[in-house]
């Protein structure tokens, strides 16, 4: 005898919120499919699968985020899975809002980091969307500063105070707290910033040495188990800027890792709400910065037009008056993108801003933490990887040679790069045993790398290689990085 499948319970709770968003069933099935198509998914659910919904089956995988923003957009308000009596999941859309508040953004972003740092691999796997960066672009640029993040704790009633208050029993004993928990109202102070900061560094450190795969996971479960609670803390207005300034440097660093191991979703969401979290602490040139990495992955991932609006954008959101030293990043991430789509007058437009920006810093010049890395070295790399992508490969060359010259060894992971821009130049300019023997180098670099850029670097050069598969230089190259493993 064969077991009768359990009686589904009629979803209410969805069934009221369609008649007030005055959806058809088919309408809203045509919606959930439009949205999914932004993210690169291909649904085709119609009348009978939201028939189906509302009899209480439940939409898997990714499908419940999809529909609790189709809601939060008909109806202004934001809706969660659960509020339409949905199981919740993995959020293909989670994370690609610009909140409307800080409160809001502290929910969104400790949410990605819990799910991030625990078992939802399939939120590593979502698809990176070129639609999801326009809104939160646009929305930066055109919105407001928040007029205050401070979080007073609330005052605490005495229970004698109380009408009817119970008789005070004996106190219970304190529940144990692990070592480094922090206890509920944690009051925010220097200390808990210049924690931040340190840590930062630390990762930073690690990210350009060994890859972004080397300790994502430990910066993640940081930012829930040490950064979140601070969030939820209390703290004064000043000391709240400089929290959510720290919290968006480390939730950018999140997503710059996640970029480097190839999860470019997650990493764009991680991006969208760094961006949120540096308009909370009103810092609008750190806000240009994560733009600006936005743009990058999107140049990698060879969407140059999107790209090349984000470093626009970037510019005109801190104008004239930010220092020369960012000003030259905005204008060469903005290069990169010319490059990449090969818009040779505009590409070297765009590097000769850049070039003229950074002559005109000056020793003594105040410059963010974040932007110091932009100095001579980095200048020649941004020219070597745009001469490359418009095939001008003796200049290419020789801006690579030089940003090798000046590149400080603990970049390892950009000198990998830049190694391999180099390769590429030679192998342009017909010099085939220089480019094996470089890219050979940058080959067994990549293989002591957590880094999937690092790796397909090597890979987009090998494929270059293909028609010189049979010459002596080649086979040599093969056998050293078949030697690696």
């Amino acid at each position: 005898m064969t077991d009768r499948p359990a009686q589904r319970t009629p979803n209410r709770q969805l069934a009221a919120l369609i008649a007030e968003a005055g959806f058809s069933n088919a309408g809203l099935a045509r919606r959930v499919d439009q949205l999914g198509l932004e993210h690169g998914l291909d649904l085709r659910y119609d009348k009978t699968s939201v028939t189906r919904w509302l009899r209480g089956q439940q939409p898997r995988g990714t499908t419940p985020a999809l529909i609790a923003e189709v809601f939060t957009r008909r109806l202004g308000r934001r809706l969660t899975a659960q509020d339409l009596g949905l199981d919740a999941c993995a959020p293909v859309y989670a994370g690609l809002e610009f909140a409307a508040t800080p409160e809001e953004a502290v929910d969104i972003v400790s949410g990605l980091w819990r799910k991030d740092s625990g078992s939802h691999a399939e939120l590593r796997k979502i698809a990176f969307t070129p639609a999801g960066l326009v809104v939160p672009s646009r929305d930066w640029l055109i919105g407001k500063a928040d007029d205050r993040v401070a979080r007073e704790p609330a005052p605490r009633v005495p229970s004698q105070g109380r009408p009817g208050a119970a008789r005070p029993q004996p106190p219970l004993a304190p529940r144990p707290r692990g070592q480094g928990e922090r206890a509920p109202g944690h009051r925010v102070g220097s200390g808990d910033i210049a924690a931040l900061h340190s840590v930062g560094e630390l990762f930073r450190t690690l990210d350009d040495r060994f890859g972004g795969g080397h300790a994502r996971q430990a910066l993640v479960r940081y930012l829930e188990h040490e950064c979140e609670p601070m969030l939820r803390g209390s703290y004064d207005e000043q000391t709240g800027r400089r929290l959510f300034a720290a919290a968006a440097d480390l939730t950018r660093l999140a997503g710059w890792t996640s970029y480097d191991i190839a999860a470019h979703g997650l990493a764009q969401r991680y991006f969208v709400q760094a961006l949120r979290l540096a308009q909370a602490a009103g810092d609008r040139a750190y806000g240009s910065y994560v733009l600006v990495t936005m743009s990058r992955q999107a140049v990698y991932l060879g969407h140059g037009r999107e790209a090349v609006q984000l470093a626009r954008v970037a510019q005109q959101g801190v104008g004239t008056g930010a220092p020369p030293v960012v000003q030259a990043l905005l204008h060469a991430s903005e290069a990169r993108a010319h490059g990449v789509l090969g818009e040779v007058r505009a590409c070297t437009a765009a590097l000769v801003r850049a070039e003229r920006a950074l002559e005109a810093a000056r020793p003594g010049d105040e410059v963010p933490y974040w932007a110091v890395f932009f100095d001579e070295a980095q200048l020649a790399d941004e020219f070597g990887h745009c001469h490359r992508d418009l095939q001008q490969f003796r200049a290419a060359a020789q801006h690579a040679e030089r940003a090798l010259q000046l590149r400080a060894p603990a970049y390892a992971r950009s000198r990998l790069f830049c190694r391999v821009v180099l390769a590429t130049a030679r192998l342009g300019l017909g010099e085939l045993d220089q480019a094996c023997a470089i890219a050979a180098e940058a080959a067994g670099q990549a293989a002591e790398m957590r880094s999937a850029r690092a790796v397909e670097y090597v890979k987009e050069f090998e494929r270059r290689l293909e028609p010189y598969r049979d010459a002596a230089p080649v086979r040599v190259y093969r056998e050293k990085v078949a030697a690696l493993g």
